[in-house]
Formats: structure tokens, C-alpha cells, sequence
């Protein structure tokens, strides 16, 4: 996933034929879709609201007990609302989607490889987040010292999720636009 630079070719079947471009003005295009994409933006902007106080934070800008309130609070949003809809997706979604579109099972399959992937680093993220929120408590003169570990992994979720959710919308909208799901 980090080295895709977009959807593969073989997986672009629908996309040629539904671009971007035409989605929010398709007659299939349903508030259940943009609900979904929603939930996208609000994974980007949680992913970098936790990216851009880690900095402010590293970069003294950030008092140390401010920002372990904000890495608790959208820390937590990011790692709940991510798990509980990839595994939404990977349970009901996708098997809906590849009983509708078989051509793209492969891609389905893509995009549950990169929850896995995505999971690992949202685990290695929520350890070193917890620890750093535990020092602002126990010993907030050792946060300094952990913080590292936070943004490297804040660095990676942003990066993973801009190439994921992008091409998991390219695959799913052009099936649903095409089979009439979800309408």
C-alpha cells in the first residue's frame, strides 16, 4: 500500500467508465455513499489534527498537558471510529460488493490486506500515544523523549490512509454507481 500510486490498472474497470468527476451528479450517487466518503474526511482530518499537534507539541508551541488531553481525545476517535469501520467494511461491505462486481474481487481483497496493514500501525501508534498520554501524568518530563514514537507513527497512518482511502473510493463508488447498491 505504501508504494501504490493509485488504484492498479486492472482494478480500474469501473473507474474508466465512472470518473470522480461524474459521482455527485450521478442519479445512483446516494446520501448512503456520501455518508461513507464522510466518514473518510473525518478519518483525514482526525489523522492530521493528531499529525499537527504531535509537531506543535514536538515544536514547543504545545504545552505538554494540552496536548496529552488532544492526543487522548482525536487519538481515540482515529483508533474507534477507523477499527469499527474497516471491520464493518471487511465483514458486510465488501462481501456485498464482490457478490455485485466478481471482476474485482482482487481489488476487495487489496483493500482488506491494507486494514491489516493499517491495523499494525494504528497498534504501534495506540501504544506509544497511551504511553505518552501516561507520562503527561506519572512523568511529563519524560514525554519529550516518547513523542517520537507518536509522530512516526502519526506520519504513517496520514500516509497510508491518503493512498487507501483514495483508492478504496475509486474501486467501491464505481460499483455501487453501477449495480444501483445502497440507493
Amino acid at each position: 500500500m505504501d508504494t501504490r500510486q493509485g488504484l492498479p490498472e486492472e482494478m480500474q474497470l469501473l473507474l474508466r467508465d465512472y470518473p470522480r468527476d461524474v459521482w455527485p451528479d450521478h442519479p445512483n450517487f446516494a446520501s448512503s455513499i456520501q455518508n461513507w466518503m464522510g466518514a473518510h474526511t473525518m478519518f483525514r482530518t482526525l489523522s492530521s489534527y493528531v499529525l499537527e499537534d504531535t509537531e506543535a507539541f514536538i515544536d514547543t508551541e504545545l504545552d505538554d498537558q494540552i496536548y496529552a488531553q488532544k492526543l487522548a481525545k482525536y487519538g481515540d476517535l482515529l483508533l474507534r471510529n477507523l477499527h469499527g469501520h474497516h471491520s464493518w467494511e471487511d465483514r458486510k461491505f465488501f462481501p456485498e460488493l464482490g457478490t455485485a462486481e466478481g471482476r474485482l474481487m482482487a481489488g476487495l481483497e487489496m483493500l482488506e490486506a491494507d486494514h491489516a496493514a493499517l491495523d499494525a500501525t494504528l497498534d504501534r501508534f495506540q501504544r506509544s500515544a497511551n504511553r505518552v498520554v501516561q507520562l503527561a501524568h506519572l512523568s511529563p518530563v519524560d514525554m519529550r523523549a516518547e513523542v517520537g514514537d507518536v509522530e512516526s507513527s502519526a506520519r504513517d497512518i496520514s500516509a497510508l490512509l491518503a493512498r487507501h482511502l483514495s483508492d478504496e473510493e475509486d474501486l467501491v463508488v464505481p460499483i455501487i454507481l453501477h449495480h444501483k447498491l445502497r440507493g
